[in-house]
């Protein structure tokens, strides 16, 4: 009779652990599937840097570049006014000029703060917003992982989770890099 008893008793706590664990199963479930939403807008804000940072630089260098080219034709026209020996040299070397400064007026006009200074404050502006997007996909990533996490160690869920294997996620971390301040 004792015996009858004792496997009664273990055959309602089994059935009562399973009955609790049908709910973690679907909350594991659910969580996990969260963790990978998470991840992938992760992903999607780490692709964006990938994607945009590249075209911000090569057009800050394009135009950084357009300026240099200004600037470097009329110093060098002006350096060819003051060799000019000829008064052909002399034309020559000023129409180079005329020409260097019109473009320099156009880069002025449109661009009152050049360009370049614009871009720059611009490529600076996307870098800090991309970084700050990715830098909260991590920490909604790390929350749905502390959320899962927690609910896989409590009782009767870690049963569950024992039972039908998942497995703990890792944290998304800053690298051992990060922790120096850049020069």
């Amino acid at each position: 009779m004792k015996t009858l008893r004792t496997a009664l008793a273990a055959l309602l706590l089994t059935a009562g652990a399973l009955a609790a664990s049908g709910c973690s199963y679907n909350t594991f479930v659910s969580q996990e599937e969260s963790i990978k939403t998470q991840w992938s807008q992760v992903e999607n804000q780490l692709q964006r840097r990938n994607d945009l940072i590249p075209n911000l630089v090569e057009s800050t260098k394009g135009i950084a570049q357009q300026e240099r080219d200004v600037f470097g034709q009329i110093a060098e026209s002006r350096a060819k006014l003051a060799g000019a020996q000829t008064p052909e040299q002399r034309m020559q070397a000023a129409n180079e000029q005329s020409s260097a400064l019109a473009r320099l007026l156009v880069v002025v006009e449109n661009y009152p703060d050049l360009k370049s200074n614009a871009q720059f404050s611009r490529l600076m502006d996307e870098l800090a917003g991309t970084e700050n997007r990715i830098a909260v996909a991590r920490g909604r990533y790390n929350t749905a992982i502390q959320e899962y996490n927690t609910q896989r160690r409590r009782f009767p869920a870690n049963v569950t989770a024992k039972v039908f294997g998942f497995k703990e996620y890792p944290y998304f971390e800053a690298p051992p890099s990060a922790q120096t301040a850049p020069k």
